[in-house]
């Protein structure tokens, strides 16, 4: 029995050891990761740091004989914690990627997932009780029969191994990496032997990544800002969400980058693209910023790009509001426009770049989506109803504001426009200009990122768009006036400029 209980002790300790280093070479994932199992964001840091160091005290507790069985205690309490956040979120659907072992052996959590933790906690109930009594010899007492030079030598061969295990790991992520790059010239660029470029092509034009219909892999990333966002809160609107995925330092990626700007703004309604991409946050955030693209998530290194079988930069994989795979990987900048031209019902010969767009023009006077704009209540036309509730989840009503004018605006802490307009908005409401409109915000996102804009006016939820499809706005920030008999009276102001120009009272209205 007692070389049952060592046995078991060192089997958890090598477990525990190897998965408390692993996260500690990879903090960023461990938080994301942690994130993604449904901890607060602002918790993560200090969770990414804590969840491996105790994994570590419970491997070195286990060795020594007098520890052993506290060692077992707190392996079994994290084992629990660890089955219990997998069976929640499995019970609500959910798959994120467990990150048990960092980059080693990162995996969507699943029924295997349980099972190997419930052989763990069996181990561990084991020894814990075992070891009480019975604990066997110690695990590490044995070093000290050896002779100096036998220890001395022992710790040179354990360096030894851990220097070739880390030689071996880097080897295989140079070589994955040439791979990425060789394939992506191949397939983006097509150089390379013509038989090169012709394997490029059929692994171009063939089904990758997984199955359409089978569930999106969900997964938590930060964006430049360090904010934690996951695929559900991308899904929340309701939307088709576009997962591009880049790379700073590509060609292609970067060419792309305007049309993913207009992308956003012409097609809102229906689509919501997504950067994922890696390396230096400011790098990506520079970039982003130049075309406004509201949505910028970094990877740690590949995790989000390998869940869903994506081999090369640039690549587009859609996501159905359902969170099921809406489309095959598609690598290659205009296989991307013809996908994105399909999803969006605009016919595949016709350019998307829209040369009318332009984010100041009044949606009424041109269509943004390669169709007729959405109708919309005429000027003097009775407003739609607005019953819609607020961040506290109290109702609020848009004819509770009759008796004044009142500014509708229509907005997405997500969206770019929003977030250039949103220090001039707070400007115009410590200043409110004598006799302008009261301020209502429509918005879509959650709750916290609503909370975050630190908006003063009040600002209710529209999740669906049912309230901004009502009134005719097709994008974001947009805004109508309301008087005080509950009439429109106001053209829809689509873009920065022209919202502000009706706040301050410097566009014509109709009383």
């Amino acid at each position: 029995m007692t070389t049952l209980v060592l046995l078991g002790r060192l089997v958890l300790a090598a477990v525990f050891a190897v998965a408390g280093l692993a996260k500690l070479a990879d903090r960023r994932g461990s938080e994301q990761a942690v994130v993604d199992f449904g901890v607060p964001p602002r918790l993560a840091p200090a969770l990414g740091l804590l969840l491996p160091l105790a994994e570590l005290a419970v491997a070195v507790a286990l060795l020594p004989t007098h520890s052993a069985w506290i060692g077992a205690a707190g392996a079994l309490v994290l084992l629990l914690a660890f089955i219990a956040g997998i069976g929640f979120n499995l019970s609500r659907g959910k798959t994120p990627d467990c990150h048990c072992f960092g980059q080693i052996g990162s995996e969507p959590i699943g029924r295997s997932t349980l099972a190997r933790n419930g052989v763990l906690l069996l181990i561990a109930i084991g020894v814990m009780f075992e070891a009480r009594a019975h604990p066997g010899p110690s695990a590490v007492s044995w070093v000290g029969t050896l002779s100096i030079g036998e220890q001395i030598g022992l710790a040179l061969g354990v360096l030894m191994l851990l220097g070739l295990a880390a030689q071996g790991w880097l080897i295989l992520q140079l070589l994955n990496q040439q791979a990425r790059v060789l394939m992506r010239l191949d397939v983006l660029e097509g150089t390379g032997s013509p038989g090169s470029v012709q394997q490029s092509a059929q692994l171009a034009d063939a089904p990758a990544g997984l199955p359409v219909g089978s569930p999106a892999p969900s997964f938590t990333l930060f964006n430049p800002a360090g904010q934690g966002v996951s695929l559900g809160t991308l899904l929340q609107d309701g939307h088709t969400v576009a997962l591009l995925f880049t790379d700073p330092h590509c060609g292609p990626c970067s060419a792309l980058l305007p049309e993913v700007g207009r992308w956003q703004f012409n097609y809102s309604d229906s689509l919501t693209p997504v950067l994922v991409s890696r390396g230096d946050p400011d790098e990506n955030r520079d970039k982003a910023a130049e075309h406004a693209i509201a949505n910028v998530l970094i990877q740690t290194d590949r995790e989000v790009a390998d869940a869903y079988g994506v081999q090369a930069t640039p690549s587009m994989v859609l996501v159905h509001p359902h969170g099921t795979i809406a489309s095959a990987v598609t690598p290659g900048a205009e296989n991307i426009r013809a996908l994105v031209a399909r999803t969006v019902g605009v016919p595949t010969a016709r350019p998307l770049e829209l040369k009318e767009y332009a984010p100041t023009v009044a949606p009424r006077s041109r269509p943004t989506n390669g169709h007729a704009p959405l109708p919309g209540p005429q000027v003097g036309r009775p407003a739609p109803d607005l019953r819609l509730s607020d961040l506290d989840g109290s109702l609020v009503d848009l004819a509770d504001f009759r008796g004044s004018d009142t500014a509708v605006l229509f907005w997405n802490p997500g969206c770019g426009f929003c977030q250039q307009m949103l220090p001039d908005l707070k400007a115009w409401e410590g200043n409110h200009p004598e006799r302008a409109p009261r301020l209502l915000v429509v918005s879509t996102g959650s709750v916290e990122a609503n909370r975050q804009q630190d908006i003063r006016s009040p600002v209710v939820l529209d999740q669906g768009g049912a309230v901004a499809r009502a009134f005719g706005a097709q994008g974001t920030p947009m805004a109508v006036l309301v008087n005080g008999d509950g009439a429109i009276a106001s053209e829809t102001a689509a873009g920065s400029p022209a919202v502000l120009a009706l706040l301050t009272g410097r566009v014509a209205t109709t009383t």
